[in-house]
């Protein structure tokens, strides 16, 4: 069994520099953040440690955060089933100059790691599931024991997204500016963006990183947008200077803690230790992150109580996160791949922030 690594403590500045460039990844969607409840187990096939941090991002479906009134307005109703429906596993370099970012398809075929529910003596037996299926499940704990499971990565950490402090934090700071060379029209979620940039606050950010209805590559549109996302967010608190000033990050801070009641990661001093190690992210620029998603090969076969779910191509996959547990960049240097837009099924690869970013 892995044993979890104190991350807060102010005599450790390196270590508390690596998560707080994530957690500040984070504020730009506004993901909140949660600890495990219990240690998460070892990567099936002995896979050791990875050298750096690697932190599990995930957003659930849930809209009880939210009032009646935002939900009609930003189209964020419907039926929620308790998933994570954003997952990202999140590498920051041990050096700290480089970010790598994996998305996670929600489709995924995946195995659940045998294990106890709370409350029973019994251990439920190992099941095929969706991945996102797995927070719903067991909660975020037992997702992230099924990432490292399917992935062989040590995850470190978890951070939740939460629609209040996602609309909240994005209002804070003045909105996100994004662009885009085609329209982008949802018919779920309403979202309805001429070409060219649009300033887009809090609830429409929301309507932004949650369509994927808007063409033929469904979710994986959804991923892209979602990495474009963060990656203008993060060049606009750049710019702002909110990451370098400590009331302005102080605030933002405190908005992506939330309330007491939140359980968090950050321990007591959590607001303070995002304030004085923010400007850490700023120096990381967007030609030192990388975003990807996993390598998919097709369609599984519909199986009972899963349905239909994507095929990671292995022998990709493998290569990817072998690259990550060694503190390998997901690029070759001297390349510069250029995103598809819309993303290809089957021919996405990894690229630079700066290609996501607006021109």
């Amino acid at each position: 069994m892995t044993t979890r690594r104190t991350l807060f403590r102010f005599s450790r500045p390196a270590r508390l520099s690596r998560l707080c460039g994530v957690a500040l990844l984070c504020a730009a969607t506004a993901i909140g953040c949660g600890t495990p409840r219990a240690p998460q187990l070892r990567p099936m096939g002995g896979a050791a440690a990875a050298k750096g941090t690697d932190i599990l991002l995930l957003g659930t479906d849930g809209r009880g955060t939210i009032t009646e009134q935002e939900r009609r307005k930003f189209h964020a109703g419907g039926f929620a089933c308790n998933c994570a429906d954003v997952m990202m596993l999140v590498h920051v370099s041990a050096k700290r100059d480089r970010v790598s970012v994996i998305s996670l398809p929600r489709d995924s075929l995946a195995t659940i790691p045998a294990y106890k529910p709370k409350g029973s003596a019994k251990q439920r037996p190992a099941h095929p599931v969706k991945l996102n299926g797995a927070y719903a499940e067991g909660g975020a704990t037992l997702l992230e024991r099924t990432v490292e499971a399917a992935t062989g990565v040590s995850v470190e950490q978890y951070l939740q997204l939460d629609f209040r402090r996602f609309i909240d934090a994005v209002n804070q700071v003045g909105g996100v500016e994004v662009c885009t060379k085609r329209r982008l029209k949802d018919s779920k979620t309403k979202l309805d963006l001429a070409p060219g940039r649009h300033l887009l606050k809090g609830g429409q950010s929301l309507q932004y990183v949650r369509s994927r209805h808007v063409d033929q590559s469904a979710d994986l549109g959804r991923i892209q947008r979602q990495q474009r996302f963060l990656v203008a967010a993060l060049q606009q608190l750049t710019a702002r200077k909110v990451l370098t000033d400590p009331v302005l990050m102080g605030r933002v801070a405190r908005t992506l803690l939330g309330p007491v009641k939140v359980e968090q990661g950050f321990g007591k001093d959590g607001v303070q230790a995002l304030v004085t190690l923010a400007s850490a992210l700023s120096k990381v620029p967007a030609t030192r992150t990388e975003f990807a998603t996993v390598p998919v090969a097709g369609f599984n076969p519909p199986m009972k109580d899963v349905g239909s779910t994507l095929r990671w191509d292995a022998t990709k996959a493998k290569a990817m996160f072998t690259k990550v547990r060694e503190d390998r960049p997901l690029i070759a240097a001297g390349t510069d791949p250029k995103p598809g837009d819309p993303p290809v099924f089957g021919k996405d690869v990894p690229v630079r922030g700066n290609r996501l970013a607006c021109p």
